[in-house]
């Protein structure tokens, strides 16, 4: 079959309306469909960490932060890779390999849920490998920046990167409803403690039972529990009892210490304590589940895509070799643009990521906990909704004044987090405005995603190439999100409880790269207005 088009030139308006238009409408089509798929491949790791400690997998904390962060790390480097491609190989060749690829990740991932013995390290690789589906997004845009006119480069930006991103909604609304039905594979027993119920326990029963289920388990074990309760709280209590025998300092800890000792262990090892300290305890919840189901379900879909991208997708003839592509790096509006995308979409793509583990471990100790996966979806799917429909406000207002509220938005967001306690909570009387907060955080970040990519390509009007490869390179670095926030978010949890310092960084990178944006884009007479 023929891949590369005769000639093409979408701003010829008789070419146009001669055939130019299907072309370009249907290649939109495909691959934001494709494209749907490779953001929620992407995520799907973000939702199955938050259950592996469930199943019985002994993964730490910050083991599970690294398993959501890995994906954003891939990603970032593929971009890289992607942002050069496209004149190299062509729409049809790159979207029809990348869509299969990503069957590697899927059934990989499926396969090794279930067995519980699956070690870290495949995991690792495996998480990383779910990054095929954020690199190819520096093919995407860049390619179908090429097939629209100049007049409709924001509106079908909007639609594809807008629907795209509504993949990471799909990921996090999708497993709930799909891990408790057994279509591949058998069940699982899924374990959760539910905090208040394992305090009752402890009331209820005497310091000398608690002592000896303790003793039972090994010293390891014993260190990890001890390390669930505040230093500061150890510390005393080894002062007081004059002791660092782990069983003394445990069975002299306050009673609501250590019941959040236990119920933040895993699951399974809370289930055999809680259990051999009470036998009929209300604290211990199981129920079987299917979570390989959340990574097999992609794979037909898979299937299908790549054969329809294969026989129905074309590429534009425009070829340039990688070194010819270097001379975007020369330009100082690069990297303007480089750090004004980070804000946008590295802030939506790190708190998609980011955001169930928030709720598990900021709010996951108090009584009636929420579940993060029956509010994590909404993020993703409020930034990707807010992206297509400013989209086509971008043509119409320009894309610089959108990235200016972003940018103020987000700033206005991370303000709140940390002076009203959201990301250090000492109640769930906080949680309704930390959802809240971050659900419009999430809107602003669809709005500067729309915005920015309206401007790439008008502020690099004059080499259509470049403003493709400035796309393909702006989406790498951005695509850095979901490791930067769930890396440095992990360790502060981990560090003190918190992440306040954290959402400090953002407020103060937010202001930088707000202030480029009104500089060189937004303000009267600025250098490039877009």
């Amino acid at each position: 079959m023929k891949t590369w088009l005769d000639k093409w030139n979408p701003e010829d308006e008789a070419y146009w309306n001669a055939g130019g238009s299907k072309i370009a409408w249907r290649t939109l089509t495909i691959t934001t469909i494709t494209l749907v798929l490779s953001f929620a491949s992407w995520f799907m790791m973000s939702v199955i960490a938050v259950k592996l400690p469930g199943l019985g997998f002994n993964f730490s904390k910050d083991q599970l932060f690294w398993l959501t962060a890995i994906p954003g790390l891939a990603a970032g480097l593929l971009r890289i890779i992607h942002t050069f491609l496209l004149p190299i190989f062509g729409t049809r060749h790159i979207i029809s390999f990348a869509t299969a690829i990503k069957l590697i990740p899927v059934i990989g991932i499926g396969f090794a849920i279930m067995n519980v013995n699956t070690p870290f390290w495949v995991f690792a690789v495996l998480a990383f490998t779910t990054g095929f589906g954020g690199g190819d997004f520096s093919s995407y845009m860049p390619s179908t920046s090429l097939f629209f006119p100049q007049r409709l480069k924001g509106t079908a930006l909007g639609i594809q990167a807008g629907i795209g991103n509504f993949g990471v909604s799909i990921a996090q609304f999708v497993t709930p409803l799909i891990i408790s039905v057994g279509i591949f594979g058998a069940s699982t027993v899924f374990t959760s403690i539910d905090p208040k119920e394992a305090l009752a326990v402890f009331q209820n029963s005497s310091i000398e039972k608690q002592k000896e289920v303790f003793t039972a388990l090994d010293t390891e074990v014993q260190t990890k529990i001890l390390s669930n309760v505040k230093k500061n709280v150890v510390d005393s209590v080894c002062t007081a009892v004059n002791s660092h025998d782990n069983v003394v300092v445990f069975a002299s800890l306050p009673v609501k210490a250590k019941a959040k000792a236990i119920a933040n262990a895993n699951p399974k090892l809370a289930e055999k304590i809680l259990n051999n300290i009470s036998a009929e305890n209300s604290a211990v919840k199981n129920k079987p589940i299917y979570l390989q189901s959340a990574a097999f379900w992609y794979a037909p879909f898979l299937i299908i895509m790549a054969f329809v991208s294969w026989f129905y997708l074309k590429s534009i003839p425009m070829k340039a070799s990688v070194k010819e592509q270097l001379d975007i790096f020369s330009n100082k509006h690069t990297w303007y643009c480089t750090i004004t995308y980070v804000m946008t979409f590295g802030t939506f793509a790190g708190l998609s990521a980011a955001f169930p583990l928030m709720i598990k471990f900021l709010y996951g100790d108090f009584p009636n906990a929420p579940d993060p996966l029956v509010y994590a979806f909404y993020g993703p799917l409020i930034g990707s909704a807010s992206r297509i429909a400013f989209g086509f406000v971008a043509d119409k207002v320009g894309g610089a004044v959108l990235t200016t509220m972003t940018g103020v938005g987000i700033l206005a967001g991370a303000v709140i987090l940390v002076t009203q306690g959201l990301v250090a909570p000492t109640s769930m009387d906080q949680f309704p405005l930390f959802v809240t907060v971050i659900l419009a955080m999430f809107f602003f970040t669809g709005i500067g995603n729309a915005g920015t990519f309206r401007q790439y390509p008008i502020i690099f009007k004059e080499n259509p190439r470049q403003a493709a490869g400035v796309i393909g390179w702006t989406a790498a670095i951005a695509a850095f999100g979901p490791f930067i926030f769930s890396k440095l978010i992990g360790n502060n949890i981990s560090a003190n409880g918190t992440v306040n310092q954290f959402f400090i960084g953002v407020a103060f990178f937010t202001i930088l790269a707000t202030g480029i944006n009104w500089w060189f884009y937004n303000r009267k007479n600025c250098e490039k207005p877009s």
